[in-house]
């Protein structure tokens, strides 16, 4: 999907999210992106560990 944006698409895109927000508060609106972002990345991490710990738990139980 986003594959076929092109250079032309992505600065009307940004002229829009200027226009939209304006110069001050772009600033804010990609620091909060980041924020999530991270906080996203952290968390499907977390789950992921637990799932691996999950996994070994069940193959030390079928050992037994």
């Amino acid at each position: 999907m986003f594959g076929s944006i092109g250079m032309s698409e992505l600065l009307v895109l940004m002229l829009l999210i200027l226009l939209l927000f304006g110069p001050k508060r772009i600033p804010e609106l990609a620091r909060s992106l980041g924020k999530s972002l991270n906080e996203l990345r952290r968390a499907a991490e977390d789950v992921k560990e637990e799932l691996q710990i999950d996994e070994l738990d069940d193959i030390n139980d079928l050992k037994r």
